[in-house]
């Protein structure tokens, strides 16, 4: 029994029959039967139970309120004479004897049909998000997020980590996305930051002597929203290992992720131990991308050979990928749709051509390719369709990342969907040239230590070696085409990270002042470490089989950044602001 019912709206079953039952909830549905005869769908978290009734004062009491009003209904169990083998509670009815209002719902209309919410505007969802998930479908994504949370947890006890918190408000730092600033009151003209990751503070973990660490970590970043990446907020398990390498941190993630997917999965087949690995620049080769997708079968090949001294303007001194699609049953209209899609999304002008069913090549571009060496370089069979994607390296990679993603969804037999793959990316670049500054910058994490150590920094500054190629002990994990999390082994030694960082023309002086604690304490003998964390808003995402990460979060943002709900971002009172010491200026 719970406070103020006896049972749930989701437990009564046949052997209740005949029990005097209180059950409370919110009314869904209200179904009248010749004036004399009502129908009632009442439903809490649980499920949903159908209330009958032939009092014409209970009837009359019961049609004065408006649906989603909150009641307690009291009655008797009986067997349904119409069964609903669709609703758990389908055998059975309760026949009212009294009905409490518990709390009225004061609108004629609601802002959409509660078990249709998913269908209704976004920004309406959003606005009445505490009514959006009162539906059953979207609250049970919340609760598999809910599941999914605890089964890490225990993983990761299991594993012997700690779970450790770490602080919220904190001091800005470079992480590579926008801070969310706090004003310090007691400190004018100061400002906390919320963490973008809780990456030093766990570092600091490793270097005060702790082995294993875990948090199912809030992130803060002020960046655009997309698909799989929520602005302002979002969670991740965080964790960290004293004394390891990768294989280490490989070999814990490929523990614990498979099996949850297999469980709380929408499939229930995901990659076995261990995951294929895949070096960066080997991904964006034969994938276009460093977040392949591994259920798709297509993979991209170098052509720009074949086409060295083509008269077709498009590939003149452009690097050319080619991307054949065997067994391709696609019409011409259904090709060039799907290109000018692949265009909008890659920024840059796709090509076709196909072989036919007698194996020659024909349609698109057709006539500026040398048939015999283009079929012998693709190994092409009878009708293979191949996209051409044209442009500077970078480019042509992404375009043909693009056409594979599409291709694969479009051309039935390419595609396993029904799946999770798992890959790691390994060995990424340290560094790169900044589109903007045209200067070498770290490629992703700075924290990260280059492989060879010290060695391979000093060889790059003798001149020996392109500090270009030089590699990050840094990986990816990537699932289903989506990056779930990037890790690292840490640059644990204070030399190596001084050294790291005077190839973006930063010195000892300025690791000190950016990176105050970490520095100092890894002066004080440091150990090696590694760690990664995954999203768990991604992972819940991907479990769930939903396109947008809005619909896994309980209260989300809208791609704005804006609380419609709450009204947040919202304006403060004058006083506030001298509290704070803070101006507003208007122009």
């Amino acid at each position: 029994m719970t406070q103020n019912r006896t049972h749930t709206c989701g437990a009564l079953r046949l052997s209740d029959a005949g029990a005097s039952v209180r059950l409370c909830g919110w009314m869904e549905n209200l179904r009248e039967v010749g004036g004399s005869l009502v129908f009632v769908v009442l439903r809490d978290f649980y499920g949903t139970t159908q209330l009958v009734t032939e009092d014409p004062a209970l009837i009359a009491q019961l049609k004065a309120l408006n649906k989603e009003s909150t009641v307690a209904a009291n009655g008797t169990v009986r067997e349904r004479s119409s069964k609903n083998p669709k609703q758990a509670t389908g055998d059975v009815e309760v026949v009212l004897e009294s009905v409490e209002v518990l709390g009225r719902c004061r609108y004629n209309e609601l802002p959409f049909e509660i078990n249709r919410s998913c269908d209704a505007d976004e920004s309406a969802r959003l606005r009445y998000r505490f009514l959006d998930l009162r539906n059953p479908a979207v609250k049970d994504k919340i609760l598999l997020r809910c599941n999914v949370v605890a089964a890490l947890r225990q993983a990761m006890t299991e594993h012997g980590f700690l779970e450790i918190t770490t602080p919220i408000l904190t001091a800005s730092s470079p992480e590579g996305a926008r801070d969310y600033l706090v004003p310090a009151r007691k400190h004018p003209g100061k400002f906390y930051a919320l963490p973008q990751a809780p990456q030093q503070f766990k570092q600091l973990l490793m270097t005060a002597g702790f082995d294993r660490y875990f948090q199912i970590a809030p992130c803060f970043r002020d960046e655009d929203a997309r698909g799989d990446r929520s602005p302002g907020e979002f969670y991740q398990l965080d964790m960290e290992m004293a004394f390891a390498t990768q294989e280490d941190v490989f070999a814990v993630i490929e523990d614990v992720l498979p099996p949850i997917f297999a469980r709380f999965g929408t499939y229930d087949i995901a990659s076995k131990p261990p995951f294929r690995r895949i070096k960066y620049l080997d991904a964006l080769e034969t994938y276009g991308t460093d977040k392949p997708d591994l259920r798709i079968d297509l993979t991209a090949k170098d052509v720009t050979a074949l086409f060295a001294g083509t008269e077709f303007a498009p590939f003149q001194g452009q690097t050319v990928k080619a991307v054949p699609v065997s067994d391709c049953a696609l019409t011409r209209k259904q090709i060039d749709k799907l290109l000018a899609d692949c265009e909008v999304i890659a920024g840059s002008k796709l090509y076709w051509c196909k072989t036919d069913d007698k194996g020659a090549v024909a349609g698109g571009v057709a006539k500026f390719v040398d048939a015999p060496a283009f079929i012998e370089a693709l190994d092409l069979k009878p009708n293979t369709l191949v996209v051409l994607c044209p442009g500077k390296l970078g480019q042509a990679q992404k375009a043909a990342g693009v056409a594979i993603k599409q291709l694969g969804a479009a051309c039935p037999g390419h595609m396993d969907k029904e799946r999770y793959e798992f890959c790691w990316i390994v060995d990424f670049p340290m560094y790169e040239i900044g589109e903007e500054s045209g200067e070498l910058e770290f490629c992703h994490n700075p924290f990260s230590m280059p492989n060879g150590g010290m060695e391979t920094l000093l060889r790059a500054e003798r001149g020996e070696l392109d500090p270009l190629s030089i590699t990050a002990d840094q990986y990816d994990i990537v699932c289903n085409g989506i990056e779930l999390s990037s890790g690292a082994v840490r640059n644990h030694d204070p030399e190596i990270m001084v050294k790291a960082f005077e190839f973006v023309r930063l010195g000892e002086e300025d690791v000190k002042a950016k990176f105050p604690a970490m520095y100092n304490a890894f002066c004080y003998g440091a150990p090696p470490h590694a760690g990664i964390a995954p999203g768990v808003d991604r992972m819940v995402m991907l479990l769930a089989g939903v396109d947008t990460i809005r619909e896994v979060i309980p209260f989300p943002m809208n791609k704005n950044a804006q609380d419609v709900m709450m009204d947040a971002p919202s304006q403060v009172t004058r006083k506030q602001l001298d509290e704070l010491h803070i101006a507003i200026v208007t122009e």
